[in-house]
């Protein structure tokens, strides 16, 4: 059994997010086309977490044209190059499967704010956006010397 234990945890991807459902993630997949390589990127909200160690799947939905789009990807899988989160959503129940019968607005889910420890994704992207400020070129300072009278 620690033989099986080994191989699996050589498998295991180290630099995982901490997903839950409800989380907004994007995830960057391979795609092998012919004889071509790409990357496809799927943007929605974990609707479930199923398994566990290599086995561990995420299902992900999102809406594109219209259509509601699910997809289940192996999180431990070599064809998946990274996984973000984009924002944590509050949810409470383990499978989002209601969302499946909500139209717009509704289907989305309330963001949690100040997850202690973690900036938010605004902030992330707020700090990035701002450039460090040049500092201006620093000039010899001048000193008046004041004539005193010898009385």
């Amino acid at each position: 059994m620690d033989l099986i234990r080994t191989l699996t945890d050589a498998q295991l991807k180290t630099d995982l997010p901490e997903i839950k459902t409800g989380d907004t993630v994007k995830v960057s997949a391979k795609v092998v086309e012919g004889n071509r390589e790409r990357i496809q990127v799927f943007e929605g909200t974990v609707m479930r977490l199923r398994g566990g160690g290599l086995g561990l799947t995420i299902t992900v939905r999102r809406i594109a044209s219209g259509v509601g789009v699910e997809r289940t990807f192996k999180v431990h899988s070599p064809r998946i190059e990274k996984i973000e989160v984009l924002r944590h959503g509050i949810s409470h129940r383990a499978q989002l499967y209601f969302l499946r019968d909500r139209v717009g607005k509704r289907s989305s889910l309330r963001e949690k704010l100040g997850v202690p420890g973690e900036a938010s994704v605004a902030e992330v992207a707020a700090e990035e956006a701002i450039t460090p400020p040049v500092p201006a070129p620093v000039e010899a300072e001048v000193v008046e010397a004041s004539e005193q009278d010898p009385a």
